[in-house]
Formats: structure tokens, sequence, C-alpha cells
């Protein structure tokens, strides 16, 4: 067992906590309980979530300032204001903790080196600053724009961790086999795989203003297939007067544009893998545009699933969200694996 085995294992069991913390994040969006919890850091001024009705209007009174929109006659159910209180506190009392744990670990255990200082000082400010969104968030009562903050934060932070999990491997047993790319390839795709890998991360926040504006996900109106996709409101191209309210279509150029950039990738990589031994980062960028296709098409079925009685198949909301957060993770992780290759090289 080496001096790093333990931040190693810690810093692969947070990135793990933070993948199903930002799954939880969508599970809140999907049952409607982004709300739930008026108050932070606490519940409804308490530290537990069994908030019943008569409590809930009770806390209403004693704080009228704090009326959320869908006002003061709204009752949370338990479920709703258990799954904000348990995202809650999973986030503020597990994960930030061991954050902070594992960054005075990893100083305890020697000079870990420029790199991983950096990148364990930069967990931390990224979950110090996830927590004041969190509450900005709350604050703002879930407006589309603060949780395309926290989520885009989120993934920041999840990409963090990961860079600092690699940093530490590489300084105890070296750079994994599933991420040796050649320097030739490296160096002829770091730009354009840093490119896609911004493009996947705009796709997801364009997404989020999407899922988080009343009556956006019905931009392109609720006919099934072709009007509503893949036309929109029975046309091919609308104008946009309302940037927020129509950001579905918005959100739909976006994807159609990096569906276009990510095939031709696939395409380009395909070529140039054979001439510069790029197996390992074509493997990447084809399962990245697997994934981005996919995911594309879950937001399809999501659009004509539509049901007068039952609304939309919520379900799919979360599988497209975690998708998409999980394209934009293998993407960046081809880029930071280009930049290692490169960095190694010179």
């Amino acid at each position: 067992m080496t001096k790093w085995d333990v931040s190693k294992s810690l810093t692969a069991w947070l990135l793990g906590l933070t993948i199903i913390v930002v799954g939880l994040g969508g599970l809140i969006r999907i049952y409607d309980a982004g709300e739930s919890c008026p108050d932070w850091p606490l519940c409804f001024g308490t530290l537990g979530f069994d908030v019943s009705e008569d409590e809930q209007e009770e806390w209403w009174t004693e704080n009228p300032d704090e009326i959320d929109s869908r006002g003061s006659g709204h009752r949370y159910s338990t479920f709703q204001i258990f799954t904000e209180w348990f995202h809650r506190f999973l986030a503020g009392a597990v994960l930030g903790p061991l954050v902070l744990l594992n960054w005075y670990l990893l100083r305890r255990s020697g000079d870990p080196g420029k790199e991983v200082r950096f990148a364990s000082t930069l967990t931390v400010i990224l979950i110090v600053w996830q927590g004041a969104i969190g509450w900005l968030t709350v604050e703002m009562d879930n407006l589309h724009w603060s949780v395309a903050l926290h989520l885009s934060s989120a993934l920041a932070f999840t990409i963090s961790l990961f860079w600092l999990w690699l940093t530490i491997l590489r300084i105890d047993v070296g750079i994994p086999s599933w991420l040796e790319i050649d320097y030739g390839i490296s160096r002829r795709w770091r730009r354009r795989v840093a490119w896609l890998s911004i493009g996947a991360f705009i796709s997801i926040f364009s997404g989020t203003f999407v899922s988080t504006t009343p009556g956006a996900n019905m931009g392109c109106g609720v006919d099934g297939m072709p009007d509503s996709w893949p036309l929109c409101e029975g046309a091919l191209v609308n104008s946009v007067e309302d940037i927020v309210l129509q950001s579905q279509i918005i959100h739909r150029w976006l994807v159609g544009v990096m569906l276009i950039a990510m095939g031709s990738a696939s395409y380009l990589i395909w070529k140039d893998s054979e001439e510069f031994s790029g197996r390992i980062l074509r493997n990447w960028v084809w399962g990245s545009t697997g994934l981005f296709v996919t995911n594309a098409s879950i937001g399809a079925i999501y659009v004509i699933s539509w049901d007068m009685d039952e609304g939309f198949f919520e379900f799919l909301s979360l599988v497209h969200l975690m998708l998409a957060s999980l394209t934009f993770f293998a993407m960046a992780t081809a880029w930071i694996g280009c930049e290692i290759s490169t960095e190694e090289i010179l």
C-alpha cells in the first residue's frame, strides 16, 4: 500500500458520490421538489424533512417573505421534502467535509507536487462555491439561470475531482492504459476535443433553461410527430422572440450543430487514427458521439411523450440529464488525456 492509496480511493469515492448528487438534483426537478425546503441551510426551520402540512402552513405564516412561486397555499409531500433534504445532506454534510479531509490528507502525505496541490485546492474552492450557488438557488426560488449555474458548477466540480484522481494516479502508478493517447494525434486533436467538450457543456446549459422555465417544455407544441418533433410548431425554423420561453428551439439548434460537429469529428478521427495510431482517442470520440446521439433521441422521445392526462414522461428527463452529463464527462476526459499526452512529451 502506497502513501497515495487513501487519497486516491477517497477521491474516487468522492467522484462517485458527486455523480449521485447530480442525479438527485435531476430527481428533485422531475418531482417539482426544488422549492420544498424554502430556507437554507435548514428546511422549514428544522434539521429534518418530516414537515406536516400544518407545520408548513405555520412556517409560511411566520415567514411570509419566504413564500415561493407556488404560493403560501401549496403543500409539499414528505417525499418531495426528503429528496431536497437528502440532496443537501449528501452535498453539505458528507461531500463537503470529505473534500476538505482529502485536501488535508494529501498534504499530510508529503509534497504531492504542484499539480496535485493545485487540483486539490481547486476542488475545495469549487465545493465552497457550489454551496454558495446552492444557497442562491434557494433564495431565487429555483429561477432558471440559478439552476443552470448550479448544474454547471457541479459539472466543473466533478471534472476537477476526476483531474485530481488522475494526477494522484500518475504519481502512484502512471497514466492508465485507457487514457494513453498517442502524442501525434493528441497534438493534432486537443483543440478540437476541447471545443467539442465546450459544445457539450453549452448543450447541457441550454437544456437546463428548458427544464426549469415554466412552459418551455411545450415551446414547440405537444402535437407529437412531426409537428412538435422534428419540427417546432409545424415549422422547420421558427423566429425567436423570447429567448427564455423559447429556449427549447434554441436548445434544439445547439444540439443539431453538435450532432453535425460530433459526427464530422467521428469520421475525421477514424481517418486520422489510421495514420497517427490514435485508437484510444478515436474510441473516446466515438463513444461520446454515440452517447450524444442516443441522448438526442431520448430528448425527442420526451417531447413526443406528452399525454393530455399524464403530461410528459418525466423519468426520461432525468435520463436525458444524466446522459448529457456523461457525454460531457467522456469528451472532457478525452481532452484531459490529450493535454497529458502533450504535456509529457514537452
